[in-house]
């Protein structure tokens, strides 16, 4: 299986190849990918060096365009488009309908995936991409079992990736409006959930308090494990109980499942964190390259306990992989 990493900066992107990964993606820093914070991302210039060190070790370079344009002005996300292939990336992850049409008459034999953002819940859905646009790969839903994501791989030929260690979202990605009740941004086109400019923390005694534009999301004491402040994971009173309402703090790890994802036709596994440091991401993808060079196990490495103080709360979750509900 192909293991692709995230790289939020050059310097993430060569701890990245360093630790072992097969394939980084990357987005442009504006509001094209849904990683739109402060500080990260590259331009067209680190681009196009990055693809250059990462081809040297023969590692293959994504760019992420995967938010929605905005009506009436698609030409910042045409435009990212074509750095992406004039810079000699190998593929784009694509979301809005019009832009993978642009990208597919324009580049024809340039590698489309579609991304997580198009909430291609159906094998229907994704046949038809591939039959109209051509697609190569679809990044599927966190929201699938096993059994779901093995019923869809037996009826395309378009390889399927899903995430292997990320926040464990409950929400439809591409769909989730959330965070604009509260800040007024929308995530899909904004690039980001909970913008950086909207976080405040607040210590107050023994609590740690995070608000999201001025809206108290949690409170938890001082060091104890707690989540990005994002609305979904969120604390909230409900019948006058204070609980995690749509879902606890946790990240998806599959790292104890990879031998069955590789059995069912997995093409590839995504490690989620543009927005993270180095560190994390070379004890991440080190430890996914450990357990796939090691027959897909973690038991022989050690790996597992090396990464979960890396967890979102500190606490891991297999999300949706192991449920029973199809």
């Amino acid at each position: 299986m192909e293991l692709v990493c995230p790289a939020g900066t050059p310097a993430a992107l060569r701890y990245a190849v360093e630790a072992g990964a097969d394939t980084v993606y990357l987005g442009f820093r504006d509001e094209t990918n849904a990683r739109n914070y402060p500080g990260l991302n590259f331009s067209y210039e680190e681009l196009k060096s990055s693809v250059a060190y990462a081809h040297e070790k023969n590692v293959a370079v994504f760019v992420a365009i995967n938010t929605n344009p905005k009506a009436g002005n698609m030409d910042p996300w045409k435009k990212a488009v074509d750095n992406a292939v004039s810079a000699g990336a190998d593929a784009v992850i694509l979301s809005d309908l019009g832009l993978i049409s642009y990208t597919a008459k324009k580049y024809p034999n340039f590698r489309i995936h579609l991304s997580v953002q198009a909430f291609a819940s159906t094998v229907e859905s994704v046949n038809f991409y591939q039959k109209e646009f051509g697609i190569k790969r679809a990044v599927l839903p966190r929201i699938f079992t096993l059994r779901e994501i093995e019923e869809i791989i037996k009826k395309t030929t378009v390889e399927v990736e899903i995430f292997a260690f990320a926040v464990a979202g409950p929400m439809a990605e591409g769909r989730c409006i959330l965070s604009s009740y509260v800040t007024g941004k929308s995530p899909n086109s904004g690039g980001a959930c909970s913008p950086a400019e909207f976080i405040e923390y607040q210590e107050d005694g023994k609590l740690l308090k995070t608000k999201l534009n001025g809206v108290l999301v949690n409170q938890v004491e001082v060091g104890e494990p707690a989540g990005y402040p994002t609305l979904c994971r969120g604390r909230y009173v409900v019948n006058g109980e204070k609980k995690y309402l749509f879902e606890n703090p946790s990240s998806l790890n599959v790292i104890d499942i990879l031998p069955r994802l590789k059995e069912i036709g997995v093409v590839a596994i995504k490690i989620e964190g543009r927005q993270r440091g180095k560190s994390y991401v070379r004890e991440v993808v080190s430890t996914f390259r450990n357990a796939i060079d090691n027959g897909y196990s973690a038991n022989n490495t050690g790996g597992e306990n090396d990464i979960a103080g890396l967890c979102e709360g500190c606490q891991t979750t297999s999300g949706a992989f192991r449920k029973k509900w199809l």
